[in-house]
Order: C-alpha cells, then sequence, then structure tokens
C-alpha cells in the first residue's frame, strides 16, 4: 500500500510542475505592442529611397521597453523592412539598433497573417515616407487595428504613420478617426521636404477628408494630440512624445 501511496505521489510532481512553470510564464509574460513599419522603400519616381524613420521607431521604443512593454514588428509584406533616416550618431538609434535582440525582431518583422490581435494592448504606425505607398491600402493590418482598438485598446501613430489610421474602419462602418482629433505630417512640412507633387496624396488633407478634427503646430515642433485611445504625432520630433502618452493612456 505504501508503495503504490508514493507512486500516486510520485506521478503528481510533474503535473504541478508545468501548472507552476505555466502560471510563472503567464505572470511574469510583458504586456505586448505591436509596431506597424512600411515595406515601400522608394519615393514615387523620384530614385529616391525611403522606408520607415529609425529614430520614428526607436524613440517610442526606448520609452515602451523602459516602462516594462514587448514590441512586436509587422509590416505589409513582413521579413526584413527598409529603413530611412539612418542615423547612429543620434544615441537613441545606435542603442535600438544594436540590440541584438530588436534588430533581430524588425528585420524579420511579422506578416499580417501572423499576428493575434488579441495578445495586444496598443497598435503604433511609425512612419517613414514609405508609408505613404503601402500603409493607406494595407487592409490586413487596418482590421487588426481595428479589432485591437474594439478591444479597448489604444491606436498610436507619428509623422507619416497616421497615413495607416485612413483605412481603419470599425464594425459600425465609420473611419476609427472620423469626429476625433488627430494629426500628422503637416502639408507645409511636406512642402518644405520637397515632396508635396511625389507622395500619393497630402496626409493632412486626406485626415480632414475622412472626418478627423486635424490639428498642428509650426513645422517640426514636437505636437502629440490625445484623443480618448487614439493618439497621434505630427512629425519625427513628436515620436518620443508619443511613446510616453502611450504609456500615460494605458496606464491610466
Amino acid at each position: 500500500m505504501k508503495a503504490k501511496r508514493l507512486f500516486r505521489q510520485i506521478g503528481i510532481f510533474p503535473a504541478l510542475l508545468i501548472l507552476i512553470v505555466t502560471h510563472s510564464y503567464a505572470t511574469n509574460q510583458k504586456p505586448k505592442i505591436l509596431f506597424v513599419v512600411t515595406s515601400h522603400d522608394s519615393k514615387g519616381n523620384t530614385g529616391e529611397k525611403t522606408g520607415y524613420y529609425l529614430g520614428e521607431v526607436s524613440h517610442p521604443w526606448e520609452v515602451l521597453t523602459a516602462a516594462g512593454y514587448e514590441i512586436d514588428f509587422v509590416s505589409p509584406q513582413g521579413g526584413n523592412p527598409p529603413v530611412d533616416g539612418f542615423d547612429l550618431n543620434d544615441p537613441v538609434n545606435k542603442k535600438f539598433w544594436e540590440d541584438k535582440y530588436y534588430h533581430g525582431k524588425i528585420t524579420h518583422s511579422l506578416k499580417p497573417s501572423q499576428v493575434k490581435p488579441e495578445e495586444y494592448k496598443a497598435i503604433f504606425y511609425a512612419g517613414g515616407h514609405g508609408a505613404m505607398w503601402d500603409l493607406p491600402f494595407d487592409s490586413s493590418i487596418a482590421k487588426i487595428a481595428s479589432k485591437i482598438y474594439e478591444a479597448n485598446g489604444l491606436v498610436a501613430a507619428v509623422c507619416h504613420g497616421p497615413a495607416g489610421l485612413t483605412n481603419i474602419k470599425l464594425s459600425t462602418g465609420e473611419y476609427l478617426i472620423k469626429g476625433k482629433k488627430v494629426n500628422g505630417f503637416s502639408n507645409e512640412e511636406e512642402e518644405l521636404v520637397k515632396l508635396s507633387n511625389v507622395v500619393p496624396f497630402l496626409l493632412e488633407d486626406r485626415l480632414k477628408a475622412i472626418g478627423g478634427i486635424y490639428e498642428k503646430s509650426e513645422p517640426w515642433q514636437s505636437h502629440v494630440t490625445i484623443d480618448g485611445r487614439l493618439i497621434t504625432g505630427q512629425n519625427p520630433q513628436s515620436a518620443k512624445a508619443v511613446g510616453v502618452a502611450i504609456v500615460k493612456v494605458l496606464g491610466d
């Protein structure tokens, strides 16, 4: 009888161990935020290269990882997305680019079909001119964003990243940004970089046309707009402040 009791007790141990490990993993797993980056690498027919703007990834990344969030990356095509604004004299850019874990993540970005929206508390669209050519027309990522938002999650974007917001519709059929305060790269800023006649549309005009209440500051000034669970930043100078705003809104 003693031997049978001992075997039964030994048999319980593996099951208990599995439960303990599973519980520990679940309780220690960091909350996740999904970063969206463009797969598009050229500025129209100019011959100039583009992609996602490095500082618009690295500066929010630094803020959000310091606050305890895990970052995943998705792009329309998946894999290694093109990068613009590659300035390693910026210490935050350098920190991000030389982080082996996150460098591996962004150079092996997820395809939209690999993303499970229920895993994320927020989705953030980084800018870079490439975003103007593919993100507004990517219905798969738009559906991911809609699901995150309607599950009480947060949607954020900076600079040209709000181009990705222009095709997000909620289950009501309304655009996500309709009737909400929003900003993004201004017409004046686009004129200053001499790309007004190159981009497929002017972001400021498009945000207004679909019902966004557009606001802005003078060119190259940090400007972040918060409207409930929608956060947008105007330009590269706003990238860190968008990250700070995400932390604040998620923590409220």
